[in-house]
């Protein structure tokens, strides 16, 4: 096979304009093509009156066609090379009496998407793993999570952030990441969601998302599948202590009073696990802070955001609803930047902890919705949690957990109770009004946040919704953001508060063999441990763990 890269071709291409591209690249004979795929397809929009399309392609050459001929044509172009294998393959598997001396089986905690993918790649190895989720199955976990939005009733034990599938569930479903990976571990995770029902376009769009709904089924099928090669998988089993012994994990404590032997234990836990992080603190389990982001979500319409990035393009059935990706860098030395930004979606309410107001963003697969929202928010460090006295007490890896639940309190006393948001429009935000000059009425954006967004001031002095420093950082940058998405401060677009689960407050580290420093056979994984942000990265995260442990597994056969 022959990859071709940046073969561009214009937005409105007809079909076999592409074949006639790649023969031409190639400098062969239209009968030499056997056959090609795209392997990748990006538009490039820098250009609004002339967008392209550009093209990766695998080809295939007839019988008979020399294939290093064709290549030493190409010799010193980096654009016509010899294909990479992407294909996944087991770095071992168990023999069917691998259990038969009675050791433990390995165990999962937790079901998001690393999780999920540990849990798989586990079970292809023929090491049937326990998996233990505190939330429920993801169609009675969707009920839950409506009774916060519709009825402003929280479950605590299954919301957007616990439950089967992990907050992904509940997001834009995006399948991009920027991760470094030479093994095509994401081509894996890809390819299982394709057999899992995802759309096969996935494969090669370079921004490929499923949605909120398509992840409900998929996520049961891939369940299933796990199921099918022997693991196990336990719903509201919530792990509330674990046994080590000198040294080395060697068994998990479980709610209901369960105690669980356990070995070899991945420990996949979603950001927002923070009673997990607590007790394995008290456990001496190693951890330590680190740095996350909090801001707020804005919305505008969605056609200006086409508009500004697409010009006369917007609408194209083939571009989609547009997105973007800003930052600024704030003259009080604070970065701001745009976070999981959901074309065509909702604001939705993500607090997993009773009198705390937490946002996020979603979307489903057709990304229709009116408006577009993107979380706006600002870098936060391990120095600033104890900052004008916020966070007290000795100093603890546990400080950023402390340090979001202060802001989203306020939020909750800002949006009036009831889990309803507060918000502001950002014609008010920019300008610094207060008190009775705060709009109360909202204009050509209606926020899509519910229960409900409450007008309010967001920046009321010795009171705010955020720090002083990120209000003043998201101040400056809103203008700023102008420069690139014309009316992006648009004095009618809509703030609601507040971003604080953009990745995890803590890291639990680990050594070259995925095991933690201090604990042998705990394995952190995930977004929750640290390593991972956003449904790729967590899922590549969870084979890599997988194959560790798996390899540590086989190797004591």
């Amino acid at each position: 096979m022959i990859r071709i890269t940046e073969l561009r071709l214009p937005l409105d291409h007809p079909p076999e304009a592409l074949r006639s591209a790649v023969v031409a690249r190639l400098k062969v004979r239209s009968d030499q093509l056997a056959d090609f795929t795209v392997f990748r397809r990006a538009y490039d929009a820098r250009k609004k009156t002339a967008m392209v399309w550009i093209y990766t392609v695998d080809c295939q050459l007839s019988e008979g066609a020399d294939e290093a001929l064709v290549l030493s044509r190409h010799e010193g172009d980096n654009h016509v090379r010899p294909s990479p294998d992407t294909r996944y393959q087991l770095i071992g598997a168990a023999p069917a009496d691998f259990y038969a001396a009675g050791r433990p089986r390995p165990v999962v905690v937790g079901f998001g998407p690393c999780g999920l993918f540990a849990a798989l790649v586990l079970a292809q190895m023929g090491l049937k793993p326990i998996v233990l989720e505190r939330g429920k199955q993801v169609r009675e976990r969707t009920k839950d999570t409506w009774g916060l939005w519709r009825k402003s009733v929280l479950n605590p034990e299954s919301n957007v952030q616990f439950g089967e599938g992990g907050a992904g569930t509940f997001s834009d479903g995006k399948l991009y990441s920027q991760i470094s990976d030479p093994r095509h571990l994401t081509r894996k995770v890809l390819t299982e969601f394709v057999k899992a029902g995802a759309p096969e376009e996935i494969l090669f769009v370079s921004k490929p998302h499923i949605g909120t709904f398509r992840l409900v089924s998929m996520i049961e099928k891939m369940r299933a599948d796990i199921e099918a090669l022997g693991g196990e998988i336990r719903f509201q089993q919530k792990v509330v202590d674990v046994r080590i012994e000198a040294g080395a994990i060697r068994g998990l404590v479980l709610e209901g009073g369960e105690q669980l032997d356990a070995d070899h234990v991945v420990l996949a836990l979603g950001h927002s696990a923070r009673d997990t992080f607590t007790m394995l603190h008290g456990r001496g389990v190693a951890m330590e802070a680190k740095p996350f982001s909090i801001g707020y979500r804005i919305e505008h319409p969605q056609s200006l955001i086409d508009k500004a990035r697409f010009g006369p393009n917007a609408g194209h059935p083939e571009l989609g609803a547009a997105d973007y990706k800003l930052v600024h860098h704030a003259s009080n030395g604070r970065s701001v930047y745009s976070f999981c930004m959901c074309p065509g979606g909702t604001v939705v309410a993500a607090t997993s902890e009773p009198n705390r107001v937490v946002t996020n963003g979603m979307s489903q697969y057709s990304r229709a919705e009116r408006n577009a929202n993107a979380g706006i928010v600002v870098g936060i460090s391990p120095q600033d949690y104890r900052q004008d006295g916020l966070v007290s007490g000795p100093v603890s890896p546990l400080d950023g957990m402390a340090f979001q639940r202060i802001w989203e309190s306020r939020a909750f006393e800002l949006g009036g109770g009831d889990y309803m948001a507060p918000g502001a429009l950002v014609g008010d935000f920019v300008a610094g009004r207060h008190g009775s000059a705060i709009s109360r009425e909202f204009g050509s954006v209606l926020p899509s946040y519910k229960p409900g967004v409450h007008l309010t001031d967001l920046a009321e002095p010795g009171r705010g919704s955020l720090p002083d420093y990120a209000l003043a950082a998201i101040r400056e940058a809103l203008p700023a953001f102008e420069k690139q998405i014309r009316g992006f401060s648009m004095a009618d677009a809509v703030l609601t508060g507040v971003e604080t689960r953009t990745s995890s407050p803590l890291r639990i580290p680990r050594g070259k063999d995925y095991q933690s420093l201090n604990v042998r056979g705990l394995y952190p994984a995930g977004e929750g441990a640290g390593y991972a942000g956003g449904i790729m990265s967590a899922g590549v995260d969870g084979i890599e763990v997988a194959e560790a442990l798996g390899a540590h597994l086989l190797a004591s056969t």
